[in-house]
């Protein structure tokens, strides 16, 4: 398998599906000439030309707009946001149209859209740029949310998103661009809904998804040492969310401790909470605990911005806090 970067996943899958399909097109601001903010996009307009690498104004409500009507005309967009905190400013578009056209149209039309860009903080972005939105989207019937942590889940769950029959909000990290990984050849594709075990353990089953994977594997590795051995799920996808995966590792544990990068309120991690304790109450030994961000709007400063942020360190003490 090629070793790989984020990056470099993101843009062959691009590729191979553009040359696959030529319903596939791309938008967004910069993603052209420029080559995209963190050039995933780079090269792209002079392979493809301008008709099917598009550089949009600055106007998120009226090109993720204009995507929906491409779509549910036949093409297949993949829209660039450059923050998904941007995605804001078309809410209305994604979450009243895209999301509801299927249901509305009573199936006779569809929205088979992708719109991928970086969420979350970890770069030193400051607050209007490092949110994560995946519960504010999740929470939406008609979406799909993925949120992939690893170069070869960056190509399959994309390559899934851009054959899916309904909108993608595809979530990926600017702190994960430059992570390099082996990726599969080949049509190698991720479905949605099926969360991977990226570590075995008996001890105490760690839940996951993005960019904290990584600091999750990392505490994983410490605890280890001292004889915790922990089962790390990666859930990959948000919305269709695999909860039997979840339930199943923590029958066998008894343990559970869950991370996220938001915020504690109203999050993700909540909500997997929520399904343990619905599904598995009786086969718990200790109350799960929740690693989350900081309930604050994102520093801008270095020191303060780790602080507001899970880390391995946070992991490791809610993990030693639930096996004690």
């Amino acid at each position: 398998m090629p070793d790989l970067t984020y990056r470099d996943a993101l843009k062959s899958t691009l590729v191979e599906e553009m040359d696959r399909d030529p319903r596939v097109l791309l938008m967004g601001e910069d993603i052209g000439v420029y080559g995209g903010t963190f050039l995933v996009t780079e090269g792209l307009l002079a392979r493809y030309g301008p008709k099917r690498v598009i550089d949009t104004p600055i106007s998120e409500a009226g090109f993720i707009g204009c995507g929906i009507g491409m779509a549910m005309l036949g093409l297949r967009p993949v829209i660039e946001v450059m923050t998904w905190n941007f995605s804001l400013i078309a809410a209305d578009q994604i979450i009243q149209n895209a999301a509801k056209i299927r249901y509305f149209s009573g199936g006779q039309a569809g929205v088979p859209m992708v719109i991928r860009g970086p969420n979350g903080a970890g770069v030193q972005l400051s607050a209007q740029h490092s949110q994560a939105l995946e519960a504010l989207y999740g929470y939406f019937p008609g979406l799909y949310v993925a949120a992939p942590a690893t170069p070869a889940d960056a190509r399959g769950l994309l390559r899934t998103a851009i054959r899916a029959s309904d909108p993608v909000i595809f979530l990926e990290n600017a702190s994960l661009y430059g992570l390099r990984g082996e990726v599969p050849d080949g049509d190698y594709v991720v479905p949605f809904g099926r969360a991977a075990v990226a570590r075995h353990g008996r001890d105490v089953t760690l839940v996951t998804h993005g960019r904290t994977l990584h600091m999750t594997l990392a505490a994983a590795a410490h605890l280890a040492a001292d004889g915790v051995e922990c089962d790390v799920i990666d859930l990959r996808t948000l919305r269709p969310l695999d909860m039997a995966t979840v339930v199943e590792s923590v029958r066998r544990t008894h343990r559970a401790v869950v991370i996220e990068d938001q915020g504690g309120l109203y999050g993700v991690a909540g909500e997997v909470m929520a399904g343990i304790y619905e599904r598995a109450f009786d086969d718990l030994d200790a109350p799960v605990v929740r690693v989350s961000g900081e309930d604050v709007p994102m520093p801008y400063a270095r020191t303060l911005e780790l602080l507001a942020q899970p880390n391995e360190a946070k992991i490791v003490e809610a993990v030693r806090r639930t096996v004690a």
